[in-house]
């Protein structure tokens, strides 16, 4: 009897998981837009990543990678990520200038991306050092979007919580390479998330 689940099982449980998850939680949508106070800065900061599509696929990546290469950089690189993030935010708050953000943020997806399509498996304070350098381009991007209203701290703290989700998606679909046909769908995503990324960089997207 063959106990090894099956790639479309864990896909599909996978996919109601993530519903479940992100449906009441893109509730507090309205919230973010009123953006007063704790409640509204939380709910700002927490909807900023998974509304902005260069973020979401620079930080899905992260997980994917991260579940690619297994133990411990599938714990590591998403600690990291949001860690140096909430440094680029507080620059951003405090006004602290960093050249060419968007266009970090768009070369993060398509580095990101290739690395999970290509399978690359650098050592890990390698990757760590590549996913943190892109972290400041995102979090100085939340920083300086932050609403005149809104907490400070609850916004950092939403926007820290919006991308450790993002990265649970990725890494929920990296796990997947323990099947033959789940490495050739993560690599494909990979390669999605790096054409993605082009597009954003010229404006395409």
């Amino acid at each position: 009897m063959n106990s090894t689940p099956r790639y479309p099982a864990f896909i599909a449980k996978s996919a109601i998981l993530l519903s479940v998850l992100v449906l009441p939680l893109s509730s507090t949508g309205v919230l973010a837009h009123e953006a007063t106070g704790l409640a509204g800065g939380f709910a700002s900061g927490f909807m900023h990543p998974i509304l902005g599509w260069d973020h979401v696929a620079a930080m899905v990546a992260v997980g994917l990678w991260g579940g690619l290469l297994g133990a411990p950089a599938i714990w590591l690189l998403p600690i990291v990520f949001p860690l140096v993030m909430a440094v680029g935010g507080a620059m951003g708050v405090a006004g602290v200038p960093v050249p060419g953000v968007e266009a970090g943020i768009a070369a993060s997806a398509i580095a990101l991306g290739i690395l999970v399509a290509t399978g690359a498996r650098p050592p890990l304070w390698i990757a760590a050092i590549i996913v943190g350098a892109f972290a400041i381009f995102h979090g100085h991007a939340h920083g300086t979007e932050l609403p005149v209203a809104a907490d400070a701290t609850a916004y950092a703290i939403g926007f820290v919580i919006g991308t450790g989700l993002l990265h649970v998606v990725g890494i929920t679909f990296g796990l997947a390479t323990k099947w033959n046909s789940g490495k050739v769908v993560v690599r494909s995503l990979g390669g999605a998330i790096a054409v993605a990324g082009l597009a954003f960089l010229t404006g395409m997207a």
